[in-house]
């Protein structure tokens, strides 16, 4: 087994151990136990081979001994015998927002529950009510839940479908009739859900390609198969298409199987306008369809009489009017980030200290990073109080001053109370570089009450920026109703910066309103919310927000300086 492998059977085996009602202390030793590993840069199986697992500060002896005999063996006997302990369907329960592993727990030892359709029948019957931690309003919110997690059956969050594409090309280019291949569809156009991974083919031996996929590790169930298309699923689930095309067919395939059908659609009307066939084979001229040949997308757009429309931009919002006036925006990119904004740290609900999350910046070429644990309301977050704030303050203080040229914002995230205020006083807030404000609670507000609220928050002088303005988490709970348009026209006007928040579960603010923030001239802010060093790589997540946003660096903030950003910190 790999790493990744690894971890993941770890991390069940955390959950399963939650199941059964274990302490704690022991889940969490599995699950920091996964996380270690995901963080780990050394190759797994030489440190087990080497013997040097036990020098990992978190792996003690027996989590040691059970990573050799997975590394090693590729199962675990303890991990076998304790998932036999509970049926398949259980797990399903989990998808269900709200409900945890100690709600699971109790469902199925106290009324045997454990299927989705047995928890509904269960809801239907008012079997909940009267169940210790539950209660009629639970039930409500659990058969919502269910709707919602059978309304997004089959869609993945961008990460997941992301992870998946990327180790699947990695073996796709080990077969040695492949000549060029590339993911398509929404995952090439970093859209925020996908429903399943394209992936297009360039080769003349398409039989042979077919033959090599079908035979890798990672597919599971083939649904279809001809010439010059693959249908399955992978063995986690996800579906994916495969189509091959010949290596002069393949920059015209490539741009049609990204998508998207809008885009593609005003693409053929412009090409039609100009005497020219459109379609997945090729551009075509004139009554005798003589092939224009282009090598690229590039070539294809220029054809056409505009520029190159990059992946993200092709959603039909005004990019091919751009393209041909020549006035697309320099979209930002990965390498213009010069520093991560909203990072937690074990002083709150993160897992790695400042100095492991500076570090781990610095390592990835940043320049700086915002502190910003929660605030002393957030007691699920074990939030700051104001001992905590002076403490952090300090040590922040003595890591800037041993860091070099890379620096240390310390900032919190302040919760936005339920009246609109924060929930500091003004001289705790005026001590910190930034606060980013974020609803965290009564999210069934009114959408005017929920807008009213979020507007005071942003007329205190110390809000810097607005956190995740919607609340939202993908697949799992729909964000607050609230006007975004007065959000971000409140913004424009007090100069507030607006968070795209990172996480994939968030993405948030999600990339239609950032058009229109830009429009506005509101600035924003590429935000990690990382709560180890693994989840600072989110910050990718972000850009492609950023990106299909039509968003360039100086809509930016991360683009700036440390001595730029300290300067707009102090004068907003």
């Amino acid at each position: 087994m790999d790493k990744e492998q690894v971890a993941a059977v770890l991390e069940e085996i955390g959950l399963l151990l939650q199941l059964k009602g274990e302490n704690p202390f022991k889940t969490r030793a599995y699950e920091n136990a996964a996380r270690i590993l995901g963080m780990l840069d050394d190759d797994l199986e030489q440190l087990v081979r080497e013997k040097r697992l036990g020098s990992i500060q978190g792996i003690g002896q027996a989590l040691e001994k059970i990573i050799e005999e997975l590394v090693l063996t590729g199962r675990l006997e303890y991990y076998e015998k304790l998932k036999a302990e509970f049926p398949d369907t259980l797990f399903d329960l989990l998808r269900i927002p709200g409900l945890g592993a100690k709600k699971v727990s109790a469902l199925y030892s106290r009324l045997g529950i454990c299927s989705i359709e047995e928890l509904r029948k269960a809801c239907s019957e008012d079997r909940l009510i009267d169940l210790p931690g539950f209660g009629r309003k639970t039930q409500e919110n659990i058969l919502k839940g269910i709707g919602l997690v059978e309304e997004n059956a089959g869609r993945h969050l961008i990460h997941e479908a992301g992870g998946a594409a990327v180790s699947l090309l990695s073996r796709l280019k080990g077969c040695p009739g492949i000549r060029e291949i590339s993911v398509a569809g929404s995952l090439r156009r970093r859209k925020e859900i996908i429903k399943d991974i394209d992936i297009l083919i360039s080769t003349d031996q398409s039989d042979e390609v077919m033959d090599y996929i079908v035979s890798l590790p990672q597919v599971g169930d083939v649904t279809g198969r001809g010439d010059t298309k693959i249908s399955f699923r992978l063995k986690e689930g996800i579906a994916v298409d495969i189509r091959t095309v010949s290596p002069v067919q393949y920059p015209y395939a490539l741009h049609h199987f990204t998508g998207s059908k809008e885009h593609n659609t005003k693409m053929r009307h412009i090409a039609k306008s100009k005497g020219i066939k459109m379609n997945e084979y090729g551009l075509f001229l004139g009554e005798d369809e003589e092939l224009i040949p282009c090598g690229d997308e590039a070539e294809i757009f220029n054809a056409l009489g505009m520029a190159y429309i990059p992946p993200e931009l092709r959603e039909d919002r005004g990019e091919i009017e751009a393209a041909r006036e020549g006035c697309l925006p320099l979209l930002v990119t990965a390498e213009d980030m010069r520093g991560i904004l909203h990072v937690h740290t074990n002083y709150s609900d993160g897992h790695s200290t400042i100095r492991q999350m500076a570090e781990a910046a610095r390592a990835m070429g940043y320049g700086y990073i915002g502190i910003s644990d929660h605030s002393h309301s957030a007691f699920y977050a074990n939030g700051l109080n104001i001992d905590d704030v002076l403490s952090q303050q300090a040590e922040i203080r003595e890591l800037n001053d041993s860091l070099g040229d890379f620096r240390i914002f310390g900032g919190i995230e302040s919760d936005i109370l339920q009246d609109g205020s924060l929930d500091y006083s003004d001289e705790i807030l005026s001590s910190f570089d930034f606060v980013i404000a974020s609803v965290h609670s009564q999210f069934k507000m009114s959408k005017a009450d929920m807008t009213k609220r979020i507007l005071r928050a942003m007329d205190n002088p110390y809000t810097k920026i607005l956190g995740h303005p919607t609340g939202r988490r993908l697949l799992s709970r729909e964000g607050y109703e609230v006007d975004m348009e007065a959000i971000l026209k409140k913004a424009a006007e007090r100069g507030i910066i607006i968070e795209i928040n990172a996480n994939p579960q968030r993405l948030d603010l999600d990339w239609r309103w950032s058009i229109r923030a830009k429009e506005l001239g509101v600035l924003m802010a590429v935000c990690a919310d990382a709560h180890d060093i693994s989840e600072l790589s989110f910050m990718g997540f972000g850009v492609s927000v950023a990106r299909k946003g039509w968003l360039e660096t100086k809509d930016v903030v991360n683009c700036l300086d440390s001595s730029s950003l300290a300067a707009l910190f102090m004068n907003n």
